[in-house]
């Protein structure tokens, strides 16, 4: 079974086994290499924090434990997070915009920004080939957010 793939509730001849969840589609996120452990957390939460509401497909039924209480809706698949360096980010972001997958960034700007509006004009300042990339998230069929992220390796 690939890391992309949900596990089964038992072993697939046990009576009574349900089929392994396969997704067509892979969220990923890819961080630069050499971001503090604080900030791989920060961007890899902001990073995916848009899904939902651009493709609300990804998102699961809300969740209650055993006393009723009720808590939010996550994921209905796995998000896998990548590192590589500044050129594994760079090759990522081009091969992402050629294939019109949808993307979130971030900058190195946004770490000295504090709200919403000062991020976005932090990222429009700055021409698409001069992003200072550390973060990355690509969603999107299997096959092309593969490719987009060639050269990148599982977080450890």
């Amino acid at each position: 079974m690939s890391t992309h793939e949900a596990a089964p509730e038992a072993a697939p001849d046990a009576p009574g086994a349900e089929t392994p969840v396969r997704f067509d589609t892979k969220i990923a996120v890819l961080l630069r290499e050499d971001l503090e452990t604080w900030q791989r957390l920060n961007v890899t939460a902001f990073l995916v924090s848009g899904l939902g509401k651009q493709f609300p497909e990804v998102i699961g039924e809300p969740y209650e434990d055993a006393d009723a209480v009720g808590y939010l809706p996550m994921f209905r698949q796995p998000v896998l997070v990548f590192e590589g360096t500044k050129e594994t980010l760079t090759t990522a972001h081009a091969r992402a915009l050629s294939r019109a997958l949808p993307r979130a960034l971030f900058t190195s700007d946004l770490f000295t920004t504090g709200n919403d509006r000062d991020n976005r004009a932090a990222v429009r300042a700055v021409a698409t080939a001069d992003l200072d990339l550390v973060g990355l998230a690509v969603y999107g069929p299997k096959n092309a957010v593969d490719k987009v992220l060639k050269g990148a390796r599982m977080h450890p």
